[in-house]
């Protein structure tokens, strides 16, 4: 398979969180695979926004004709880690009515009287749709235990629940790439600091976020736990630097890119004659 252009190693085992992972420590300006430049970067994103388009929409095509298969990106990481960038820049490249886009908030009244994957499952992807979960059923486990939303034992079972939920997934076609957007302190302090100094920010700008600073090491705890108990064979968890926006954009979208690939699929074949509707088409 024909890495991308300035990829000098395949970043998913770089950035895979395998047993004995730990997020502490991390280094939150690395550029693990890639050995180019910002520029570089950039460039290589834009390169490969091609290849993702035909990828998803091969994906689409093969659906109309009983392929299964989608993808589900999931999206993790603290205030700012730029989840929105992912979206706009690696996803945004792709034909929108390929993808499902969902972003899940504090539940609402009727999502709190079902259980908590409920409201999850209304958003699963469609056979040949790349599925988003900007923020997903991990807020159910990381919010839920930092903000003591939910007892110990409790939180415990739906790391559970979470696993065999994304086993029952792939087991329906669904390809499963878990992203945690990985920033430093320092780093969010400066993003969020932006969004106060600049009045086209103001929008974007939560004041929990600060009240979510606060329990930084705490967070970063949660997310221990959540490698620890889901970061599985077939559903690893991938731990990417984003302290360089330009990075982070360009290895969710070689994440993405691999995973598509590795559908093998083909432009579905013609049900009919093509010689004989080309013949009628001239006569037209």
């Amino acid at each position: 398979m024909k890495a991308a252009k300035n990829w000098n190693e395949d970043p998913a085992p770089l950035l895979r969180a395998g047993a004995g992972y730990e997020l502490h420590g991390s280094d939150a300006s690395a550029t693990p695979g890639f050995a180019g430049t910002k520029t570089a970067g950039e460039a290589a994103l834009a390169a490969n926004a091609t290849e993702v388009g035909n990828l998803q929409e091969k994906l689409f095509a093969n659906s109309l004709y009983d392929d299964s298969r989608s993808i589900l990106l999931v999206l993790q990481g603290m205030d700012s880690a730029g989840k929105g960038g992912i979206v706009k820049h690696v996803v945004g490249s792709v034909d929108p009515q390929g993808v499902m886009h969902a972003s899940f908030k504090k539940p609402t009244p009727e999502e709190l009287k079902h259980d908590f994957l409920w409201r999850i499952r209304k958003h699963v992807p469609t056979p040949g749709q790349i599925g988003v979960f900007d923020r997903s059923h991990y807020e159910d486990v990381l919010a839920g235990k930092v903000l003591n939303l939910a007892p110990a034992d409790v939180i415990e079972e739906r790391y559970r629940q979470i696993n065999e939920f994304e086993s029952e997934l792939m087991a329906h076609g669904t390809t499963v790439v878990k992203v945690m957007l990985n920033i430093s302190a320092d780093e969010q302090k400066g993003r969020l600091a932006e969004r106060l100094d600049r009045p086209d920010k103001y929008w974007k700008f939560n004041p929990d976020d600060i009240d979510s600073r606060e329990l930084w090491n705490q967070y970063q705890d949660a997310y221990q736990a959540v490698f620890d108990k889901t970061s599985t064979t077939t559903a690893p968890w991938y731990v990417i630097p984003a302290n360089r926006k330009w990075y982070a954009r360009l290895a969710v979208q070689r994440l993405m890119m691999d995973a598509l690939r590795n559908l093998n699929q083909d432009w579905p074949a013609a049900t009919f004659d093509v010689e004989e509707q080309r013949a009628r088409l001239d006569l037209t």
